[in-house]
């Protein structure tokens, strides 16, 4: 009996989960585009540009994504035998460009004009890291870089 329960919850949690992944892919691919307009770069200086810069500020964007339970139990197999931990590649994917959707739509609201200087922190939270015993783990990407304004 208690088999059976894990075998459902395991399916009920695969379905589940799928879902809302790609339900929450096609927020961000349709979100993305509404930003191909908005130049994001590594680089430290913004490119050679005739305008004078009006001003430049700090902009973020932080996602906290959890693990669903089916990825935990796939993860769970996946660390007794070794191998790629592509459960979790998603999620981390996820978290990073929704939080980069999140500084942009922060640069945007400042009519900012590009942003250069991105970087991207990822952190583990919970699934037993100091503190916190027993939690589902989540991934938390924060990315922050410098919104540059052109003088119009």
């Amino acid at each position: 009996m208690e088999l059976l329960i894990l075998a459902i919850m395991v399916t009920i949690g695969y379905f589940a989960g799928s879902h809302a992944e790609k339900t929450h892919y096609a927020s961000i691919i349709e979100r993305e585009k509404a930003f191909t307009k908005l130049p994001t770069t590594n680089l430290k200086h913004p490119p050679q540009d005739p305008r004078e810069v009006e001003w430049a500020q700090l902009v973020n964007g932080n996602a906290v994504m959890a693990v669903d339970y089916f990825k935990l139990f796939v993860a769970s197999l996946r660390n007794m035998f070794g191998g790629r931990m592509s459960a979790y590649e998603s999620v981390i994917d996820r978290a990073r460009r929704e939080a980069t959707l999140r500084m942009q739509e922060m640069a945007r609201k400042q009519g900012a004009d590009m942003i250069i200087n991105l970087r991207i922190e990822t952190a583990s939270i919970g699934g037993g890291t100091a503190g916190q015993k027993n939690g589902l783990p989540s991934i938390e990407a924060m990315v922050y870089g410098t919104a540059v304004r052109y003088r119009r």
